[in-house]
């Protein structure tokens, strides 16, 4: 199932419905290996620089979730987008099954549920988000165009923290093409750096697109 839907029919859908977001179908004929090409290209275009001083970091200085309309917000947004045979009491996502990238896990709750940042909040914070405005980096941290916002097990996102892919990669081994391409997307999109490690992690991930 698609994670993540073109900002024309999101913005249509929010406008009409206040909340709910429709399943977008297939975006299009590209895939995470298609992708790849493109990736490698995006990360070559990508500042190196040491991981930034966490200083002044909290998570409240990238505002989440935003509101949706008529009481819903993102991690609503998301649920639903991602969730297969959802249903819904007004906004909140009451029951439905994710499938979990990291680890392929099929979760049968809501409850089991994370809304994870691809890139989290303290590594942009140390790759350049410290340099913004609270309200950049309140876009980034609910981010739906980019492939920024995963619905993935509580388990697998604990796991993984603010750690980058040299120190934390998904479980699923046949995921990491796709996370590789996700992780690159969303840094060269939103001009954030990589350091040395980071790069050769993302470089031998995307070997195995």
């Amino acid at each position: 199932m698609p994670r993540f839907i073109a900002p024309l029919v999101l913005t249509a859908t929010l406008a009409l419905t206040g909340c709910e977001v429709v399943d977008a179908g297939d975006p299009g004929s590209s895939t995470p290996v298609q992708n790849a090409d493109q990736a490698r290209t995006e990360l070559d275009a990508l500042t190196i620089a040491k991981a930034a001083s966490m200083r002044g970091y909290s998570r409240e200085k990238f505002p989440h979730w935003r509101d949706t309309g008529s009481n819903c917000d993102v991690r609503d947004s998301v649920l639903e987008r991602d969730g297969e045979k959802v249903k819904l009491s007004g906004c909140n996502v009451v029951a439905g099954t994710w499938h979990s990238l990291y680890d392929d896990k099929t979760l049968d709750s809501p409850t089991k549920v994370d809304i994870d940042h691809t890139v989290p909040l303290a590594n942009a914070w140390r790759s350049g988000a410290a340099k913004w405005d609270d309200d950049k980096r309140g876009d980034f941290a609910n981010d739906l165009d980019r492939p920024q916002l995963l619905a993935v097990s509580a388990t697998s996102n604990r796991s993984k923290g603010d750690q980058d892919p040299s120190t934390w990669k998904p479980p699923a081994r046949d995921n990491w093409c796709e996370y590789a391409v996700d992780w690159v997307t969303v840094k060269s999109y939103w001009e954030l750096t990589v350091t040395e490690k980071e790069k050769e992690a993302l470089t031998d991930m995307l070997e195995t697109c």
